[in-house]
């Protein structure tokens, strides 16, 4: 009687040549790719905000923002701006506190527009997050009528903040307070 297939001497030849030749595949090409080791990294930011429920996110209005918000009836936009210290750290840039930041950043801000204002700044803390707002202001000739932006600087442990939130004059005093909400819920 011949012996099974699965029992046949030719073809157990040939399931161990196949065997023999998988496993040298198998381990060459493994030490291939054990050869790099890698390196687990994170990427992006997160950071907590709130919004007040008449605001939607959006985008268009500044580039080098993370986040955006506006409402269009109300005429109301805003964006946040976010430099970790880490990325400071790796470009030379320390800033020794929130208000030097804040500085560094208003001294160019409107700096070439028509009727610039910039109102003092105030500073608070709240926990370990250390906070800097103020005022500043234009008249833009295309629209004629003054815009006043809400400004503030926000200093964690990760990370510096820009906020900026515009409204026209008539408008800013009636939402200012709720500016005011959005820069002192950031945190991260």
């Amino acid at each position: 009687m011949n012996s099974p297939y699965f029992f046949n001497k030719n073809n157990i030849k040939m399931k161990l040549k196949f065997l023999l030749l998988a496993s040298i595949v198998f381990f060459s090409t493994k030490n291939l790719s054990a050869q790099t080791k890698m390196v687990n990294m994170k990427a992006g930011h997160v950071f907590n905000i709130s919004l007040p429920d008449y605001m939607d996110k959006t985008v268009g209005l500044n580039d080098a923002s993370v986040f955006q918000f506006k409402n269009l009836i109300k005429d109301l936009a805003g964006f946040v701006i976010v430099d970790t210290k880490e990325e400071l750290s790796l470009a030379e840039i320390k800033f020794t506190n929130t208000a030097e930041y804040y500085e560094n950043f208003m001294e160019g801000f409107l700096k070439d527009t028509k009727d610039r204002t910039i109102g003092k700044s105030s500073q608070k803390k709240i926990g370990e997050v250390n906070f800097v707002e103020s005022e500043a202001s234009y008249y833009d000739e295309e629209i004629q009528n003054t815009i006043v932006y809400f400004v503030g600087g926000v200093e964690t442990q990760k990370s510096y903040y820009k906020v900026l939130i515009w409204a026209t004059k008539e408008n800013f005093p009636k939402y200012k307070s709720d500016f005011q909400k959005i820069l002192y819920s950031i945190s991260d």
